[in-house]
């Protein structure tokens, strides 16, 4: 069986597949202290107490966070004698061409994300995947990645608006009742709500021009449901996108080998 792992620069996600679905989920913070000891046990201790048996025989990472590879390779050898896949390194084949400027590094759960995006609804797509930043990708009609957006996400806007105004307060997002909000907390909320709202709206909607044709745009990530309240902003909403695209790359360097 498979162990992917989706190592992002908040959260750490641990799946394991059995080669048609996924056994179990699990989550944790993001720290490149953590050795592969402490991930063993955490992650085995979770196993147990949700009754998944599983004999993982490979694993593969993404990890946007380069520190923390190091250990998560330490876990695959010590504890499942394997070699793991890293996306993002030479040895680990995409099934889609990256069509950037030549030395541009791309991150792994943009590619994998990628992949996912064609593997489910083909070309001419826009990702968008609200984590620590929020990220568009664009992915062309063959499937390959041929550049995106970067802006900074919700939940970092938030905390630096608080920590940078010291009379605002720390709020969490939520969709308002009113675009004029009455008190502190309704008006940040409404300003981060539907700024977001505004930025994800103009920004696609300049991505298709430039682009010149109609594509469809796909949401991922912790606060994409909360976006998805508003009407027509997303064609379709995937929870688990990053990880099937994991097991599509996994399936295919297996297939090339």
């Amino acid at each position: 069986m498979l162990l992917a792992i989706d190592c992002g620069n908040t959260n750490t996600v641990f799946s394991v597949w059995d080669g048609e679905r996924f056994l179990g989920t699990w989550r944790t913070s993001t720290e490149w202290q953590r050795t592969a000891d402490q991930y063993y046990v955490w992650l085995s201790t979770l196993m147990r107490f949700q009754k998944v048996e599983a004999d993982i025989t490979d694993v593969i990472i993404s990890s946007t966070v380069p520190r923390v590879v190091f250990n998560l390779r330490v876990l695959a050898d010590r504890y499942f004698n394997t070699r793991p896949i890293v996306v993002g390194k030479p040895e680990c084949l995409l099934p889609v061409d990256v069509r950037v400027d030549a030395g541009t590094a791309v991150g792994p759960d943009r590619l994998v994300n990628t992949v996912a995006g064609h593997d489910l609804y083909g070309g001419d797509l826009i990702i968008v995947d609200f984590g620590t930043a929020t990220t568009f990708d664009v992915v062309a009609s063959d499937g390959a990645y041929i550049g995106g957006v970067i802006a900074p996400g919700v939940n970092l806007s938030l905390e630096a608006l608080h920590n940078a105004a010291a009379a605002l307060p720390h709020v969490d997002i939520s969709k308002p009742q009113a675009v004029i909000g009455t008190n502190t907390v309704a008006c940040i909320q409404s300003g981060i709500f539907w700024g977001y709202v505004g930025l994800v709206r103009e920004i696609c909607a300049r991505i298709k021009a430039e682009r010149d044709r109609e594509m469809r745009v796909i949401a991922t990530g912790g606060l994409a449901p909360l976006f998805q309240q508003t009407v027509d902003l997303f064609d379709a909403y995937q929870d688990d996108l990053t990880m099937h695209g994991l097991t599509v790359i996994y399936t295919y360097n297996k297939d090339t080998a």
